[in-house]
């Protein structure tokens, strides 16, 4: 069953490509994406994600990644004990709010 599925699936693509469907697509001659971190989600999570990322509308527990990498960042160029103190404290924030977010998104995906 699965190779004639592939043999529907590729005459599929060939059909489309022979009608002109597959030019002028959004990214076309474009590299992919960097998706590796979708490697360890699951399928429904990952689409969604894409999809919310795409319209703009991340969850917060990307936000909160963002601003992490950052405070890390701050604390590896920070110059004085002081400045490293307070970007630990920031760190150490940001990681528990990233947690709580983390959990909260797979609570209410039922994961």
């Amino acid at each position: 069953m699965t190779q004639s599925f592939d043999r529907l699936v590729e005459r599929q693509i060939q059909k489309a490509l022979a009608d002109g469907q597959l030019t002028g697509l959004q990214g076309e001659g474009k590299p992919l994406p960097d998706r590796s971190g979708e490697a360890f989600t699951d399928m429904a999570t990952a689409v969604a994600t894409r999809i919310m990322a795409e319209a703009g509308a991340l969850p917060e527990e990307f936000r909160i990644k963002k601003l992490l990498e950052a405070a890390k960042l701050r604390y590896r160029e920070a110059a004085s004990d002081a400045e490293r103190r307070l970007a630990m404290a920031l760190i150490s924030d940001l990681e528990l709010r990233y947690n709580i977010a983390v959990e909260a998104r797979r609570r209410f995906m039922g994961h």
